[in-house]
């Protein structure tokens, strides 16, 4: 019987947390004009961008191909910096029967320290670790914080 598993990525950033953070609170919508090419679009299927329930659809890339993810906004707890995000749609359902992206950003002196914690279940025994969509979050990560600290 499948069960469900739990992996990290952390990495240090320069942008300051609550900008970092507000940046997915209440701007997610301009995630694809910040990522340097990884997201390519997203879109409001139901909601507003804001607020838990919301479900978008994002079109993204992968190791050079072109993917797309529908997520729905489950918990937002403002206080501590953390939001959690519930696939529903797309590839990675494909690999995975459930996946959710826990998304937590704590103040590190003047930068951030940015943490993604994914729980997922495989589809089979087969199916390998997640360390690409790891290494996607980190790199989007990366490329959010270089856009935030050109702005």
């Amino acid at each position: 019987m499948a069960q469900l598993k739990k992996m990290d990525c952390q990495i240090v950033i320069k942008t300051p947390a609550e900008k970092f953070y507000n940046t997915f609170r209440i701007k997610s919508h301009l995630i694809p004009k910040m990522s340097n090419g990884l997201m390519i679009d997203g879109k409001l299927l139901q909601g507003d961008w804001n607020t838990v329930g919301c479900v978008r659809l994002w079109s993204y890339v992968s190791e050079g191909k072109s993917e797309m993810v529908k997520e729905i906004l489950e918990n937002v707890d403002d206080e501590n910096k953390t939001m959690v995000f519930k696939m529903v749609e797309g590839q990675i359902l494909n690999y995975y029967k459930s996946w959710r992206s826990i998304f937590n950003i704590t103040p590190m002196g003047e930068g951030s320290l940015v943490k993604w914690t994914m729980e997922f279940e495989k589809q089979n025994e087969n199916i390998p670790d997640p360390d690409k969509y790891i290494s996607y979050m980190m790199c989007l990560t990366k490329n959010i914080d270089a856009y935030l600290l050109d702005a």
